[in-house]
């Protein structure tokens, strides 16, 4: 006696694709429109240095999306700009290569883009600005480190000298803000004339009053009458 058992058929269920909010919507279209695209900086260990280079499949356009993320026309200055941000962001993780008779650590690829992306977020209009964006970068970077290293530190003298550091680079970023505020303003000051009209007085001379507001300071003319 043959019994044909067949075999269940499998149910596939397909799944419903993901419906986003309204809220979820405007997240992601906010975060579009804020995003500086440019592309990731790739380091590429070789035998004898590390080799930066960007990902794009045309060098000199992703070279100047670059370029102009970081307020500069100069290719001598980004250059430099990424090889002290390799070195700054190398966390002593990967192994060390030989390069020009030292021992280095490579550079932390995800870090080195974190640097790029702190940069571009500040948006600078030049390379002093880049600078400044920069340094601000790497010093919060080593901030959030001896905060993690004071949170683990059970002796009392490791606790203190982290500590230490931990107030010292705190202060210094702050002050890396207010040197930014202070630099920008003093390459905004404009010159705005509120209100202006001349007259001539009875002898023919032209009187002008107005307020004239700088960014340094202001200065008022009043029409004198007699």
């Amino acid at each position: 006696m043959k019994t044909d058992i067949k075999p269940k058929e499998k149910v596939i269920a397909l799944a419903k694709p993901y419906e986003p909010t309204d809220r979820e919507k405007a997240a992601l279209e906010a975060t579009r429109a804020r995003r500086v695209k440019t592309p990731r900086i790739k380091a590429t260990p070789t035998d004898k240095a590390v080799e930066l280079s960007l990902d794009h499949p045309d060098g000199v356009h992703g070279r100047a999306l670059l370029m102009s993320a970081f307020g500069t026309g100069e290719g001598a200055f980004i250059d430099e700009l990424l090889v002290q941000l390799g070195r700054a962001s190398s966390d002593g993780a990967q192994q060390p290569i030989e390069q020009n008779g030292q021992r280095i650590a490579p550079p932390n690829e995800q870090r080195l883009n974190f640097f790029a992306a702190v940069i571009k977020g500040i948006r600078p209009k030049d390379e002093v600005e880049s600078m400044i964006a920069a340094q601000m970068a790497v010093i919060h970077s080593l901030t959030l480190e001896f905060a993690s290293k004071l949170a683990l530190a059970g002796d009392l003298i490791w606790r203190d000298s982290a500590e230490r550091t931990l107030n010292r680079l705190a202060r210094t970023f702050t002050a890396l803000v207010e040197a930014l505020k202070r630099y920008r303003s003093s390459s905004e000051q404009t010159i705005k004339v509120e209100h202006q009209h001349v007259t001539v007085n009875n002898s023919g001379q032209a009187l002008v009053a107005g307020n004239v507001a700088g960014g340094i300071g202001s200065t008022q003319k009043k029409e004198s009458t007699s």
